[in-house]
């Protein structure tokens, strides 16, 4: 994705939040603190922007996953939270929420190998909510190692279970 899109992507990003926080003033979103709000999207956007990799809304990644998409998802937080709860057919590996500038060669080999030699399989990276960065740490590893189709799905599992999706427990 060119960097035109993202800050286009971004950028409407930013305003629904604000339009949809302006509606609060209504009862429609009551308890929105719009500037926590606007920290969470524009680390979001500037994450995207270094990152080089593309995201994709809880919505349409559901549709990805009903029309049969061949792709890879990657629940990037710690084994535990992977176990209670994550969608369906995902897979799990652990980043650190700071970001990692540096990775081992026994992790590094073991992500590839979990990723696959198709460098043109799309990879989705998620964790928890919006404001992790775990997965901001996936997307771009993957693109690091030469990944061309990769991208970062912000809701998280939180905004999977809010949009009413079917999860899988367990392994």
């Amino acid at each position: 994705m060119n960097r035109g899109k993202i800050v286009l992507l971004g950028l409407i990003f930013c305003a629904a939040v604000s339009f949809e926080s302006a509606l609060g003033s209504n009862g429609l979103c009551s308890g929105i603190n719009e500037v926590e709000t606007e920290k969470i999207a524009v680390n979001l956007v500037r994450d995207v922007q270094q990152g080089g990799y593309g995201i994709v809304r809880t919505d349409e990644l559901k549709k990805w996953m009903d029309q049969n998409k061949e792709m890879l998802v990657v629940f990037t937080g710690p084994e535990a939270g992977f176990l209670k709860n994550h969608y369906p057919g995902a897979v799990q590996f652990e980043f650190p929420i700071p970001e990692m500038k540096v990775m081992s060669k026994d992790a590094r080999s073991a992500f590839i190998k979990l990723l696959g030699p198709d460098k043109d399989r799309a990879l989705i990276f998620y964790c928890g909510f919006t404001k992790c960065t775990r997965s901001h740490n996936g997307a771009i590893w993957a693109m690091k190692l030469g990944y061309k189709d990769v991208y970062r799905c912000p809701g998280g599992i939180k905004g999977w279970i809010q949009a009413g999706f079917p999860v899988e427990k367990g392994r």
